[in-house]
């Protein structure tokens, strides 16, 4: 067989689904072409191979190119002023209620350009590309006009024109009530549906449609015409739910067969056989968790119980969860949830890809996938979850490159 690269003497966890584990495979073989893996797998079953380039791994670890699966990537500004106040004891939900929160991003971000918003971006994109990243998710929300939130998904595409990565872009126009529609929540929702979800749809610009169902947010019943106009216009859903408070937004989405239901904290019984029976994939955000001093976990049990697909991201935002490095969300996630070291890895690679509807495409080393890889120097798959502060990547390879 020719091809165009081999990766040879490497240790693999491939976390294909029909592997055990982590799909672990000892002098492990991928070989590439056309940016599409066509082996993967032990030295000993591997068919007869040439190439034009050949790379010595030395017995290093290879593991799938990382997917944050949930971010908040682009956005004007920050907000660390918020973090102050709420190391003084300020709530979340009040700095929201006083025109803080997610609206102070939003002037921030009505204000700045698109060249502003793709320069800010870039800088925490190169953060998660030098620790692995491949593929990420990002959601528009800060703009929550037609005008803006298009100028938000138009700087998410823009990023993989600037660098090697594959971008989703989700949009989140339900993600907070704009102020020209104080106290006009049903006004706005109605704006969502009947005007941004068409012209986005019509621009191609967004991959899902997000909301906030949340007491802050939008209630079950706004969220549900979100959904139906979604799939009036053939978009999947996702939704952020249980952060703060049950409203049933989780079996909400599993009814509309959501990519991704995300938080989770307050997820009841009745949510995780909703989740389960769909397979929507649980997204925990142990960023945001751990920044707003959270005390209730998510059932982390209960959805391993039921066999829930477990996904974690590191909802990089400026107001909950300011985190530009998916090893630490690993770590996080193991320290503050009880994940385990397969959890976490399959969590940032084949249930991350699921979570975006990409997991035909990434998130395994199986032949047939994009042939996107994170090269380590580490002795064993844990270390990648177990140090704090650390960045072992040696190379990360972006569709055969």
């Amino acid at each position: 067989m020719r091809c165009d690269t081999i990766w040879r003497n490497a240790r693999l966890a491939t976390m294909a689904p029909d592997r055990a584990g982590l799909g672990q495979i000892e002098r492990g073989v991928i070989a590439a072409t056309d940016g599409v893996i066509v082996y993967a797998g032990s030295l000993v079953d591997c068919p007869s191979l040439e190439a034009s380039k050949t790379v010595d791994c030395d017995g290093r670890w290879i593991t799938p190119g990382l997917i944050d699966c949930h971010t908040h990537l682009v956005y004007g500004a920050d907000r660390s002023a918020e973090f102050e106040q709420r190391l003084s004891g300020v709530s979340y939900q009040a700095i929201a209620r006083a025109g803080g929160g997610i609206l102070s991003t939003v002037t921030a971000t009505r204000a700045a350009s698109e060249d502003d918003l793709i320069a800010a971006a870039l800088t925490r994109l190169d953060d998660l590309l030098a620790e692995g990243l491949t593929t990420i998710e990002i959601k528009s929300g800060y703009g929550l006009s037609l005008e803006h939130e298009l100028k938000q998904l138009r700087a998410a595409r823009a990023l993989s024109r600037r660098r090697d990565v594959t971008v989703t872009t989700t949009f989140l126009g339900a993600h907070a009530l704009p102020p020209e529609f104080t106290d006009e929540p049903d006004g706005y929702i109605e704006q969502v549906c009947t005007v941004m979800i068409p012209a986005i749809a019509a621009e191609n610009l967004a991959d899902a449609v997000d909301v906030f169902c949340e007491s802050i947010g939008f209630s079950p019943a706004q969220c549900r015409r979100v959904f139906e106009a979604a799939r009036a216009h053939g978009l999947p859903v996702k939704i952020h739910a249980e952060q703060l408070s049950n409203l049933h937004g989780a079996a909400l989405a599993a009814e509309f067969g959501a990519q991704s239901a995300d938080h989770l904290e307050y997820l009841d019984q009745d949510g995780v056989i909703a989740m389960a029976a769909s397979r929507t994939v649980a997204t925990l955000l142990p960023g945001a968790y751990y920044f707003v001093r959270e005390t209730t976990p998510p059932p982390v049990a209960a959805l391993r119980r039921a066999g829930v697909p477990i996904a974690i991201a590191t909802d990089c935002n400026p107001g909950t969860s300011p985190l530009t490095s998916l090893l630490l969300t690993m770590n996080m996630a193991a320290t503050l949830f009880r994940l385990t070291v397969e959890e976490c890895l399959i969590g940032v690679t084949r249930n991350a890809a699921r979570a975006i509807g990409r997991h035909a495409s990434v998130g395994a080393l199986e032949a047939g996938k994009q042939c996107d890889l994170a090269i380590w120097d580490i002795e064993r798959p844990a270390q990648l979850v177990y140090r704090i502060g650390a960045n072992p990547l040696h190379a990360r390879v972006w569709n055969g490159q």
